[in-house]
């Protein structure tokens, strides 16, 4: 595929062409997926640092030690809701219809 950079994006050219790409364009394809920005320069300064290792002769970054979500914020856990307990609770395979209809009108009405 033929590849065109132009303005910090690429273009692609919609040509496919005999050998191999003269690099890996996977950032810029996350962009055009729409992949959120924090996520996307995350990539790009794992992809430098690992650079600067290969370049500099230094021993490679181990990619655990890059982990490209880290820049987001941790995620919290989330309360559990009176509805959910009761589903974790259920055992679907020992209801009756009947117990499994009055077991959704139940939690019908604690949402």
């Amino acid at each position: 595929m033929r590849v065109r950079e132009w303005n910090d994006s690429i273009v692609f050219l919609h040509e496919v062409a005999p050998g191999a790409a003269d690099r890996s364009y996977g950032i810029h394809v996350a962009k055009l997926a729409g992949l959120p920005a924090a996520v996307v320069s995350r990539a790009e300064e794992v992809l430098r640092a690992l650079d600067e290792g290969r370049e500099g002769h230094k021993p490679l970054a181990r990619i655990d030690d890059l982990p490209l979500f880290a820049a987001q914020p941790a995620a919290r856990p989330a309360k559990t809701s009176a509805v959910e307990e009761k589903l974790k609770e259920i055992q679907p395979d020992a209801l009756t219809p009947k117990q499994a209809l009055e077991l959704l009108y139940e939690l019908k009405a604690k949402l």
